[in-house]
């Protein structure tokens, strides 16, 4: 099978870089794991010296945004602190939910338990912001649009758990850890039992699209991820079988 590549370019001038990295690769620097494979050291030997404005979980695919100038930096994380940054997540989660659209507000801890996960804290726990939108059920699936106004970890991992969801193949925060295979979802599928392989056996999470102001230009610009090689067969199947896709506008 052909290697899955660590990132590839969306965008990149002189004052920052776009990527779309692949699941299960580090951004920055980890103090759990140090030895861990690191976006920003890979994409430094294309690009030299990349600063970190904002992450993504290791677990989740989709785009990462680097400056590469200090002046470049500053600007986006002024950005960022000032709550200028949209980003937009889309992930595939076990059930449906009860609503369309739904604004959740608990405050958060990191680090909050002996796994290291994030938990709900209303005394001490930070304000954590995040709005949801229902893009469509496929089955025994649901497409969920995420849309953090805040950025702490596993904000919408947490914040859907909460609300009686969880996001396939969750690793830390469902009990559900079943994959997603075509043999599953589709009646009519007649395939070798012992020799399918799952069309999604890792966190369904992606960051989709991030909008923000050029640090230079001063333009509005947009940016979008396409769904990395295992999700978007997931997208597709799901789509062929249920008529349902959350990419369609």
């Amino acid at each position: 099978m052909k290697a899955i590549p660590d990132y590839t370019v969306i965008y990149s001038d002189q004052d920052i870089v776009v990527l779309n990295k692949r699941s299960g690769l580090l951004i920055a620097s980890d103090r759990y794991d140090t030895e861990a494979p690191r976006l920003d050291v890979i994409a430094e030997k294309e690009f030299g010296k990349l600063f970190a404005v904002h992450r993504i979980d290791r677990d989740t695919s989709g785009i990462v945004l680097y400056a590469r100038t200090p002046e470049a930096h500053k600007n986006i994380s002024g950005q960022f602190q000032n709550r200028k940054v949209h980003k937009t997540y889309h992930c595939l989660v076990n059930g449906r939910p009860l609503w369309n659209d739904l604004h959740v507000t608990l405050p958060l801890l990191p680090d909050g338990d002996a796994r290291h996960r994030t938990v709900v804290n209303k005394k001490i726990g930070k304000p954590s912001v995040t709005d949801f939108r229902m893009l469509g059920a496929c089955g025994p699936y649901s497409w969920i649009e995420a849309k953090p106004v805040t950025g702490r970890t596993h904000q919408i991992r947490v914040h859907l758990s909460q609300n009686g969801l969880c996001i396939v193949c969750d690793p830390l925060y469902s009990g559900n850890q079943k994959p997603v295979r075509l043999s599953e979802i589709k009646k009519s599928w007649h395939g070798d039992p012992y020799e399918e392989r799952p069309l999604l056996s890792r966190l369904a999470l992606h960051a989709y699209k991030i909008e923000f102001t050029h640090p230079t230009t001063g333009e509005a610009v947009s940016f979008t991820a396409p769904y990395p090689r295992d999700l978007e067969s997931t997208r597709k199947q799901l789509a062929k079988i249920f008529g349902v896709d959350p990419c369609e506008e």
